[in-house]
């Protein structure tokens, strides 16, 4: 049976059209979740309402031909992403700085959790390595190109080209490059990762362009090496617990069909 979770502002109907049937959590993410959402009254926001979610698929998905991997999205001002939990476990396992925050999120900003939800969040452990390193830094590579070289991609909007336009380069790439960073640094060194910014005033600022990308590069690459060096002294296992995650796995999924 399909949850009867509604998104503020929205109707039922509305909500059962951007996220899928039999969820299993579904959390804010992005901007809200970290404490650095600029609200869409403001004349340079370019922030969505992110959310991010874990579902089951139909069961004739796992017993048949049919595929579904994932339901993506955007309706109004909300930007929704599910993912069905094989290829969830599957991000996870890979340190996914995306979906890991699924497991992080702060209570606040927790929208629908499962009984399903509540045992993955009793075990996020058997997903955390010192692998932590190379998906956050990878990501954050990937952001530093995009600030550097914008070539106005379909994914930036009119408001954003102008920011882009009128700082010389990707304010909002800007401010997930350092945030990037330092949410690794702190996953490496502490082994929990920290959703709500406790820089969020910071982060905002660069994302409102306030300060120069010489700023910026000076900042991120004193937290490459700081990554770096978090990444040798790290106490995190060297991998994740592949043998758990798939034991729980297919618990999760036996358990589902035989309800189902």
């Amino acid at each position: 049976m399909k949850e009867q979770i509604k998104l503020n502002n929205l109707s039922i109907e509305e909500t059962n059209n951007i996220i899928p049937p039999h969820m299993i959590m579904l959390n804010y993410r992005g901007s809200i979740a970290h404490g650095t959402y600029v609200p869409q009254e403001d004349k340079d926001s370019i922030d969505d309402k992110d959310i991010l979610g874990i579902c089951f698929a139909e069961p004739n998905v796992y017993l048949g031909l049919h595929n579904f991997e994932q339901k993506e999205k955007k309706y109004k001002e909300w930007d929704s992403v599910v993912y069905e939990i094989r290829k969830a476990f599957r991000l996870l396992l890979k340190q996914n700085p995306n979906i890991l925050s699924l497991l992080w999120v702060d209570d606040i900003h927790r929208i629908y959790t499962s009984e399903v939800g509540k045992l993955l969040l009793e075990n996020r452990d058997m997903f955390s390595s010192k692998q932590a390193y190379h998906s956050f830094v990878g990501y954050a590579y990937s952001q530093l190109h995009r600030m550097e070289h914008c070539n106005f991609n379909g994914y930036m909007g009119a408001k954003r080209k102008a920011l882009v336009e009128r700082f010389g380069f990707d304010v909002k790439n800007a401010c997930h490059l350092i945030r990037l960073l330092r949410m690794g640094i702190e996953f490496l060194t502490e082994g929990r990762l920290i959703i709500a910014r406790p820089d969020a005033e910071e982060l905002k600022e660069i994302k409102k362009g306030k300060w120069t990308l010489q700023q910026v590069k000076k900042e991120s690459d004193h937290l490459f090496d700081l990554a770096k060096e978090a990444y040798v002294r790290s106490d995190l296992p060297p991998r994740p617990d592949y043998y758990k995650a798939e034991e729980i796995l297919i618990s999760i999924i036996r358990n589902y069909l035989y309800l189902m």
